[in-house]
Formats: structure tokens, sequence, C-alpha cells
């Protein structure tokens, strides 16, 4: 069999094709927290930090901008990721019988953490 150069018109196809095959990165959903006048701040912050590798300053500042705002997004993952750490942080909620309240989104739905886009 003949072995192709890379100035071959068939060899240059062959690279093309491939270029073409990249996979899709998976959708990324947000996880977010609401706000609720019960839950302690303290232990969002042990959420935040246990649960989502946060670091104490990071948690904190996401923790307020839950407390000011009604709710913020506490990170960023693909849909099995973002489904696990609601259910732990779901769980360790109920565990302490606190009700606080996350959720999970599609990352392009037009909201931010801010609220509604206008």
């Amino acid at each position: 069999m003949a072995q192709k150069r890379k100035g071959d018109p068939d060899s240059q196809v062959l690279e093309k094709t491939k270029a073409k095959q990249r996979l899709k990165r998976p959708p990324l959903y947000k996880v977010l927290f609401h706000n609720d006048d019960y839950t302690p701040m303290e232990f969002v912050v042990l959420l935040l930090m246990q649960v989502f590798s946060k670091g104490e300053t990071e948690a904190t500042t996401i923790m307020l901008h839950v407390h000011n705002n009604g709710f913020g997004v506490a990170g960023l993952y693909p849909f099995a990721v973002a489904e696990t750490k609601v259910s732990e942080s779901m769980a360790a909620a109920e565990k302490s019988q606190y009700p606080l309240m996350i959720t999970m989104e599609p990352e392009g739905d037009g909201e931010d953490a801010d609220g509604p886009s206008t």
C-alpha cells in the first residue's frame, strides 16, 4: 500500500475531517442558593466551603450576596456534578433542620447572579 505524503490531497482531507470532530463541552448548570429567614449564615458559609470547595472569604462573599439579593450562584458545573452538589447540600440542610433551598438551572437561561436580565 502506498504511503500518503503531507502534500497529497487525500491527506489534507483527512486532516480537516479530524479537526471537525472535536467534542463539544457539556452544558454547564448554575447551582443557586436561595435566601431564607431561618438558615444561619454560618451554615451557608460552611456548606460553600465543604461541598463547593470555596475559601472562607469567597464563601462569605457568596453568602452575603445571597442574603442581600435573594439568591446567588455557588458555582457552574456539568449536570451530574451540579446535581450531586445540590443533593449533598440539601441533605446537610435537612439533617440540620434548616429550610435552605438550593436549585440548579442551565447557564444560558438569560439570568445571572444578580437576577433576571433586562
